[in-house]
């Protein structure tokens, strides 16, 4: 069986207001989250799990506040030995901006997005100012995409499971790893989300929804659905990673 080691690589930040994450709750403090890029190490494939900002914000203040050290693209991949062009495949968990900067570097990849997420990205409402269409105008052009349409196996060991939480197209990318199935969350949460606070168990709550979601019902029960097929769990957006280069 194919086992990978996941890195996750710090490629932007944001600093709001924490109820973006956790619904209902903490609206007022001040968070920075940061955002994620995961290269997934093994097999005969260079892959990554999203793409990051284009221009981050690299600042001591930012890097005080998630733990760990902002980098761009290329001194991200350079990290691990690699460049843009080495990438074979990119996994989108959502195409809003953030998470697709970087996308036309990878001259050499395939990405694979749920053919919802194709869809919003090119029609949007207003409310969904977070998709830009120009992030994936180039490898839409050279014809890189490839849709993904129902929940499948994209490599030996990683798969993909729709999880329309934050946005329609949202995938969960689900890794072997030496300790068990890791899930890259396909929505935009914190640890926090899986492992509220006494005060929120305490109203029977066993998750929280993200702070943006589609339909806050069912965004709970595919959190709950997350939390039990995976061992474990990787938050989209959890601080605790940008201190870790290794999780296997």
């Amino acid at each position: 069986m194919a086992t990978y080691k996941i890195h996750p690589i710090v490629m932007g930040t944001k600093v709001f207001d924490k109820g973006m994450m956790t619904y209902q709750h903490d609206y007022g403090t001040p968070y920075t989250i940061p955002i994620y890029c995961w290269y997934i190490e093994g097999g005969d494939k260079k892959i990554l799990v999203d793409t990051g900002e284009l221009r981050p914000i690299q600042s001591a203040d930012r890097e005080a506040n998630i733990g760990g050290k902002i980098y761009t693209f290329e001194e991200g991949l350079a990290k691990w030995g690699l460049t843009p062009a080495d990438i074979d495949l990119v996994i989108h968990t959502h195409l809003h901006a953030d998470h697709c900067e970087n996308d036309y570097k990878c001259e050499n990849a395939v990405f694979h997005v749920h053919k919802e997420e194709l869809a919003t990205i090119h029609n949007c409402h207003p409310l969904d100012y977070r998709y830009v269409e120009d992030y994936i105008y180039e490898i839409e052009q050279n014809k890189q995409i490839r849709i993904v349409s129902r929940d499948c196996e994209i490599v030996p060991g990683i798969s993909v499971m729709h999880t329309p939480a934050h946005t329609p197209g949202g995938l969960t990318v689900l890794i072997d790893t030496e300790q068990g199935r890791a899930a890259i969350t396909g929505f935009c949460v914190i640890r926090e989300n899986f492992e509220p606070p006494t005060a929120i168990r305490a109203m029977e709550m066993e998750v929280i929804p993200p702070g943006t979601c589609l339909n806050t019902y069912e965004a709970y029960n595919i959190l709950l659905r997350v939390k039990d097929l995976a061992d474990i769990v990787l938050p989209l957006h959890e601080p605790e990673f940008a201190a870790i280069d290794t999780i296997d």
